[in-house]
């Protein structure tokens, strides 16, 4: 994982913040097993900083549920 979080985001200490938080997150989801076998990179914009750890943690856990069930071998591929 490789997280883009501009300076459009915030100063330094906000932008650190949102990373550790991600990481935070991320780390949750993979000892859970749902974090998906693929390089990602995850960009952040302004709007994130209105988000509580909750609401990222359900955010992110959505996104990754999307990426799990369209990269498991039982899905359909899309055209």
């Amino acid at each position: 994982m490789a997280f883009a979080v501009g300076r459009a985001v915030g100063p330094a200490v906000t932008r650190n913040r949102i990373r550790r938080r991600l990481r935070a997150i991320l780390s949750e989801l993979d000892r859970a097993g749902k974090l998906p076998p693929v390089t990602m990179l995850i960009g952040a914009n302004p709007s994130v900083c209105k988000l509580t750890f909750d609401q990222m943690r359900t955010e992110l856990a959505q996104l990754m549920s999307i990426i799990l069930a369209e990269s498991s071998p039982t899905s359909t591929p899309t055209a």
